[in-house]
């Protein structure tokens, strides 16, 4: 290094090109948080209107559809929601049917999951491929027969209608399965030279290493049943007993869609998806990112 005669040090070449890397890097960083904001602000503004129309009324929502800011605001919306339709009903059934489905089915599809893992038994094979080939057939193929069935036990308008064909799925297994295969050996073989049992094995080891696979299928299945609309449409008649997107689609008519009272009901049944995937975010972030690591 050489120094000026007012003291000032002069930086020699690689000290120069070091910094040009530094700068490099602070606007490639910029440039990609600018680009993020820009895609994450792209799928917001969907939601962002979804909740600004909830607090408009219907002349101002088809005289003026495409502004975010409400020039009339309203909580009329939010009100008039629960006397339109038996939206506190609507509200229990969804949370009962949706909440029930994704204890019981995490459950179910841990078990077999586990079993597919580390259980070896003829037919093995046969029954992990003939569950991956179920991964392909379209759900709404399923509709028809499962109608069928449900008709002749008599389960229209019932519950147990609703929840039993969603007590356990193929992707369900499948996902709890690649997760306990990444799972060391050396916990059971330890645990069965201590004289556990393999009920006791899997419920006190394997299923709680299993925590962040679990959380993520069971926010997979709240969410889809949840939202779920056609197999309710299908089962459910009566308004009493629906769930909430039948129960909103009413708002949706052949030539007027009530979109404020459609969007204030909307927000509300977003709500507690939000909350649950707070809860639950840091595991289902490492359950995605593991499953399937071995």
């Amino acid at each position: 290094m050489t120094t000026t005669t007012a003291g000032v040090r002069l930086t020699d070449p690689r000290l120069r090109s070091r910094s040009a890397r530094t700068w490099r890097r602070r606007l490639t960083t910029i440039a990609v948080v600018v680009v993020m904001l820009l895609i994450s602000a792209f799928f917001i503004l969907p939601f962002v209107w979804m909740v600004s129309a909830s607090f408009r009324t219907l002349g101002s929502l088809q005289g003026d559809p495409g502004t975010l800011w409400p020039t009339v605001f309203t909580l009329d919306n939010y009100t008039q929601i629960w006397s339109r339709i038996p939206f506190g009903r609507q509200l229990f059934n969804t949370v009962f049917f949706a909440g029930v489905v994704t204890i019981v089915s995490v459950t179910f599809n841990s078990m077999a999951g586990y079993a597919l893992a580390r259980f070896e038994f003829r037919g093995k094979n046969v029954a992990f491929v003939a569950l991956i080939l179920t991964l392909m057939v379209p759900i709404e193929v399923t509709f028809v027969p499962l109608y069928n069935i449900i008709s002749d036990l008599g389960w229209i308008n019932t519950y147990q209608g609703l929840i039993v064909p969603r007590l356990a799925t193929a992707f369900g297994i499948f996902l709890m399965r690649q997760f306990f295969l990444s799972l060391p050996k050396d916990l059971e073989a330890a645990a069965r030279l201590d004289g556990a049992s393999e009920i006791r094995i899997f419920l006190t080891i394997m299923w709680p290493l299993a925590r962040p696979a679990v959380l993520t299928l069971g926010m997979f299945t709240l969410l889809r049943n949840w939202n779920d609309l056609l197999w309710p449409l299908m089962v459910i008649n009566d308004a009493e007993m629906q769930t909430l997107p039948p129960g909103l689609a009413m708002f949706k008519g052949e030539s007027v869609t009530e979109f404020g009272l459609l969007m204030a009901g909307s927000v509300i049944a977003l709500i507690p998806m939000v909350v649950a995937f707070l809860f639950v975010q840091r595991s289902f972030i490492e359950g995605v990112a593991t499953t399937g690591m071995k």
